[in-house]
């Protein structure tokens, strides 16, 4: 297989409403006109991230918390995380390895 890239990922959440402002208002993420009732979709670029009801997922499924991290690249670390602070954002760690820096937080 010659996979030319990833065009989106399905995340599981556990209240698309809720994620959905959170990524899409919190966060600014461009939302898709490819969303619905079940899933909605946020372009970054790249890839896609759809997020997915629990409903959409049937009815055993659990979303077990700070299980899907998704990486988001921006220009500076230091200013989004600023930005996001504002925005009421809590942060549980920030690493600069020399390879990546990191902020991370839960939606």
């Amino acid at each position: 297989m010659d996979a030319e890239r990833v065009d989106f990922i399905g995340v599981p959440v556990q209240d698309l409403k809720r994620a959905d402002e959170f990524y899409g208002t919190t966060l600014g993420l461009e939302r898709s006109r490819h969303s619905s009732s079940r899933w909605v979709e946020y372009e970054t670029g790249n890839v896609t991230i759809a997020l997915i009801s629990p409903e959409a997922m049937g009815p055993d499924f659990q979303v077990k918390p700070h299980s899907m991290p998704i990486a988001l690249r921006v220009a500076d670390v230091e200013e989004a995380k600023r930005k996001l602070e504002a925005a009421g954002i809590e942060f549980r760690e920030t690493i600069d390895s020399g390879v990546c820096h990191i902020a991370d937080f839960s939606d």
